[in-house]
């Protein structure tokens, strides 16, 4: 199977602004309300995700070849993982303290480090399974919490339903990367997303006959928005995949909750909770000896050339 591209630095950039954009998405999506069913959210999210991404593809000329595909069952398998992890994280998002939803996500780049070693063979050392192990600590303590309120009612009940949501989101996610890692072997970043934002918009219109709402103008134009940021941000994620393995590039996505609080706070009033904090900060302190680690190797690489 061949490798990524070789340039991690690059991979790297692609993934921390992906990050950036699809928070930006997130908030839109809060903004928009909780009342909003996922599946309505889903559908907005993946239609206008197309329009930037269709445009993009014009501007550089790759519109047409976009659409051609040498393994239609992959992107099928992709996007179906990939639509029910993103309606269960909406759902996460919708119910809980964004910075809780966030943190809580925190599980797929652990999850997808797992995965990268058990489906494409990548190579994670003992340090990088130990960070990994004491990560998964972290997220427990986050979502436990929530999940002691299970058998509560109202509001108690839909949070621990949606930190369940999170994690299944998480798992799933995990595995749509995956199938994102072999998709990029043959196919080309624009064919990836294109038909992905495609599957995902034709599968949400399924949710209809489960109601969904007619939605007064500013959360129609939050939505749309939210779409927007989530065709870029989908770009510049799929496009990572080139240049960087999984398991590399994995802990970069903790560099969402420095931005995620402050924006929760002063947009929310969302204050993270102690036992929030001190998952975080164990699932962060796994992922920065994770980057410490691989920095030691790429310099021992570099001396033994």
């Amino acid at each position: 199977m061949r490798s990524a591209s070789g340039n991690p630095i690059k991979g790297i950039a692609c993934k921390v602004a992906s990050v950036v954009v699809f928070l930006a998405m997130q908030t839109f999506i809060k903004l928009a309300g909780p009342e909003i069913p996922p599946g309505q959210v889903t559908f907005c999210r993946s239609f206008f995700a197309l329009f930037p991404i269709m445009a993009y593809l014009a501007y550089r000329g790759q519109l047409k070849s976009a659409f051609q595909t040498a393994n239609p069952f992959g992107h099928l398998t992709r996007g179906t993982l990939g639509i029910i992890s993103m309606g269960l994280g909406f759902y996460g998002l919708l119910h809980l303290p964004m910075p809780e939803a966030i943190a809580l996500g925190y599980a797929l780049p652990l999850v997808a480090v797992v995965f990268a070693a058990l489906f494409l063979g990548e190579t994670v050392r003992l340090y990088r399974w130990s960070a990994v192990l004491i990560g998964m600590v972290g997220v427990g303590i986050i979502s436990w919490p929530k999940l002691t309120l299970l058998s509560g009612e109202g509001i108690e009940a839909e949070q621990a339903i949606g930190a369940i949501a999170v994690l299944l989101a998480s798992v799933l996610g995990g595995m749509a990367m995956i199938q994102v890692r072999r998709l990029v072997e043959e196919e080309k970043t624009s064919t990836i997303v294109l038909y992905f934002s495609i599957i995902a918009s034709v599968f949400s219109l399924a949710t209809i006959p489960f109601g969904w709402d007619f939605l007064d103008l500013k959360p129609q134009l939050l939505l749309i928005a939210a779409g927007f940021c989530g065709g870029v941000a989908q770009i510049l994620l799929t496009e990572s995949y080139r240049h960087a393995d999984v398991s590399t590039m994995a802990p970069f996505e903790y560099t969402s909750i420095v931005i995620g609080s402050i924006v929760a706070y002063f947009v929310f009033g969302d204050i993270p909770t102690a036992s929030m904090l001190l998952g975080t900060v164990i699932v962060v302190a796994a992922g920065i000896f994770i980057i410490f680690r691989e920095h030691q190797l790429a310099l021992a690489r570099r001396v033994s050339q």
